[in-house]
């Protein structure tokens, strides 16, 4: 082949590389997620969530039947005039414990979990490259965290439906919705719980390159999200509540207005996409470094 030869080949050669590490990096996307959720840890934390909704609509119910529905909160009795609202009230229980609680153990496992088992310097053989490794489990954790929410949402309608009335929907600001629009903002609010949790397991991705024993990373993150709350609740530490990543958790109840409230999810999206900056910035500078044969 003439050197013309060869140099007019170059040009049709760059874009079959860059899609074969496209091909490669979706593939090994693929292969993280069927690894993560066929995994027996996975499975049994994601029908612990489903267990909230089911047990808080059970639980409401028996109260009801015998004459207690006047405990409690005043919000679990809208469960009794209308099942559609247990995905409401499961997602506001679950979200200052349970979903930190399942996030962290997921994401604090990402990179540990895999340096413990030994696996960790084989999948850096293959041409991968760290960085791509690292956004490939961080991509993994936010499915984890979509899967989750959905979870509690799902499991908490369908429990509401088949235990109480279901029929047109009050929102906050006293107006009436019908079943489809709330089925949509179900998936918005879905949604904006998936992306509070992101920040949380940028902390955990951050953690779990810092050592190679997984328990560590998960406890380290859970206990981060703990503290968090535990500041953001406190009224003289309110200078720090703006920087916290559990600030707007709760806030997904401003999509349950009409006209609906944004404000909270601009705020929080900008707040998480700062600590997915931050710790992702962190963890691809330990990552980088990291010695994965010690």
């Amino acid at each position: 082949m003439s050197p013309a030869e060869s140099a007019g080949a170059r040009p049709d050669a760059a874009p079959t590389v860059d899609r074969s590490r496209s091909a490669l990096g979706l593939g090994l996307l693929g292969s993280e997620l069927a690894v993560l959720f066929r995994r027996v840890r996975t499975i049994a934390l994601l029908a612990a969530l489903a267990l909230i909704p089911v047990l808080l609509a059970v639980a409401v119910r028996v109260t009801s039947s015998d004459g207690g529905g006047g405990r409690g909160p005043a919000f679990l009795g809208d469960i009794t005039q209308n099942g559609l609202f247990v995905s409401l009230t499961a997602l506001t229980v679950a979200i200052p414990l349970f979903l930190p609680l399942t996030v962290g153990v997921v994401a604090g496992d990402t990179i540990a979990g895999e340096a413990s088992l030994g696996t960790l310097r084989y999948l850096l053989v293959t041409p991968v490259g760290r960085v791509r490794l690292l956004l490939v489990k961080f991509a993994a954790a936010a499915a984890f965290c979509l899967a989750a929410t959905l979870v509690v949402v799902v499991f908490g309608a369908i429990a509401g439906a088949a235990l109480f009335p279901v029929g047109p929907v009050t929102l906050l600001s006293g107006q009436t919705i019908g079943l489809g629009e709330y089925a949509l903002r179900l998936l918005l609010m879905a949604l904006y719980v998936t992306m509070s949790l992101l920040g949380l397991s940028a902390i955990g991705l951050f953690a779990s390159t810092l050592t190679s024993v997984p328990v560590g990373a998960m406890a380290a993150t859970i206990v981060l999200s703990t503290v968090a709350q535990i500041v953001d609740a406190l009224p003289q530490l309110d200078v720090l509540d703006p920087w916290l990543f559990t600030h707007h958790w709760l806030g997904f109840a401003d999509l349950m207005r009409d006209p609906v409230s944004w404000d909270s999810f601009g705020a929080n999206a900008l707040l998480q996409a700062g600590y997915v900056v931050v710790f992702g910035a962190l963890a691809l500078g330990r990552f980088t470094t990291k010695d994965v044969l010690s």
